[in-house]
């Protein structure tokens, strides 16, 4: 609003005088908010475009071989963002082809349901040695910030696969990235579990509540920038099979009925939660990462089964698994000495989906126990398994008030 002394003072313009000020006002105003209402991204298109238009016309020996551009943090080495070539990661283990374990589907061809989920396999391939690009972090600082994680999942009642899409998007994206300080590992997390709660949660927490939970570490806006640029790192794949999926599919192919009801879980939910506390814990080490998703999955079904059904439901010989399952065999012990959850009960969530809401139990205890079993293991070159998995019953009449069942 103009007070009425802006008007006294003011010089009256004659006619065309004023015609002429006020069209170049409402060009100056036009200008104004065509800047404020800028889309960053349209002009990083547009300053793309020119650079590619540069490119082509330059002489070139291959014009076809094209890089996709990822965002990189700042960090003390890089004042600003800057766009790299995407290096497409060669995964160790890869999983081998293997025969679908699926039944008949009504909704869909079961080998091309199969077919597809191999296929992410092979896709969203991880980095197992991306600490190496990070001189100054730690694997017990992931560690930490995982767990945490769990725990933020808990309050909020958040699905397990939520937490592992954010664990997902958390290891690829730091493989993207170099010289990470430990200062914004919280950030990352949080974010990566900002987008997953998106993607996954038909409530999802509110943009305050994640930076609510980290005590004033991570701003709202912050957050947000954040996401952008782990998404623009990931060039936007932010869809991979998860390690409690493929559980999942594991356990319903388990105990699936005469009817092929696939839709709707099948198998018990304690056993459920049991096997998934074993991969909670096995997922804090970084060592999982040398292991695709399908196959962390079936080890720890192994541990809670035997060797003939892991075949059963999911394709993979035990020569496949075999080198995973030893790896966890320290971890089976540890979660067997301290003995199983109970299934959790929360307000709202409704009992069918119980098993699914991601818990937190005391990981950090538990995982420097297995870890110096794993010590003590290697010392000992102690590495064959039991040969029917670490965490089955015992018979009946030498059993103890365990809670676990034989599948």
């Amino acid at each position: 609003m103009r007070r009425e002394s802006d008007y006294v003072d003011e010089k009256v313009p004659s006619k065309g005088e004023g015609a002429a000020d006020l069209a170049m006002r409402a060009r100056k105003r036009k200008a104004d908010v065509a800047t404020f209402l800028q889309d960053p991204d349209e002009e990083i298109a547009k300053m793309e475009m020119n650079k590619k238009k540069q490119y082509e016309s330059q002489p070139s020996w291959n014009k076809d071989v094209q890089k996709s551009p990822h965002m990189l943090i700042p960090t003390p080495d890089k004042d600003e963002p800057v766009n790299i070539g995407f290096s497409h990661f060669v995964h160790l283990r890869l999983s081998p082809a293997r025969t679908s374990p699926l039944p008949i589907l009504g909704w869909a061809n079961r080998d091309d349901v199969w077919k597809n989920m191999l296929n992410k396999e092979q896709t969203y391939v991880r980095d197992q040695h991306y600490m190496q690009k990070h001189p100054l972090l730690q694997p017990k600082m992931r560690t930490i910030l995982l767990d945490w994680l769990m725990e933020v999942c808990e309050v909020y009642k958040l699905h397990r696969e939520t937490f592992y899409l954010a664990q997902d998007f958390f290891d690829r994206f730091m493989a993207t990235q170099q010289n990470v300080v430990k200062t914004l590992l919280q950030l990352i997390g949080i974010s990566s579990l900002f987008i997953a709660a998106k993607l996954e949660e038909i409530y999802p927490p509110k943009l305050h509540q994640f930076a609510y939970v980290t005590d004033g570490a991570c701003a709202e806006d912050e957050i947000l920038s954040m996401e952008l640029i782990i998404m623009k790192a990931l060039n936007w794949n932010l869809s991979p099979l998860t390690v409690v999926s493929w559980l999942n599919i594991y356990m319903q192919v388990a105990y699936l009925n005469e009817l092929y009801e696939v839709l709707l879980p099948q198998y018990p939910q304690q056993i459920f939660v049991q096997i998934a506390e074993l991969l909670d814990l096995c997922v804090l080490d970084i060592g999982c990462l040398e292991y695709t998703y399908g196959i962390l999955a079936a080890s720890a079904l192994y541990h809670f089964s035997s060797s003939e059904l892991m075949q059963k439901v999911s394709g993979y010989e035990w020569y496949d698994i075999e080198e995973c399952v030893k790896w966890m065999v320290p971890f089976a012990i540890a979660i067997r000495e301290a003995g199983s959850s109970k299934l959790k009960h929360f307000r709202g969530i409704a009992s069918e989906d119980l098993h699914n809401i991601q818990t937190h139990i005391n990981s950090l205890d538990l995982l420097d126990k297995a870890q110096a079993k794993q010590a003590m293991l290697a010392e000992q070159n102690r590495t064959s398994p039991l040969p029917s998995g670490v965490l089955t019953p015992p018979q009946s009449s030498k059993k103890q008030s365990t809670g676990l069942k034989l599948i």
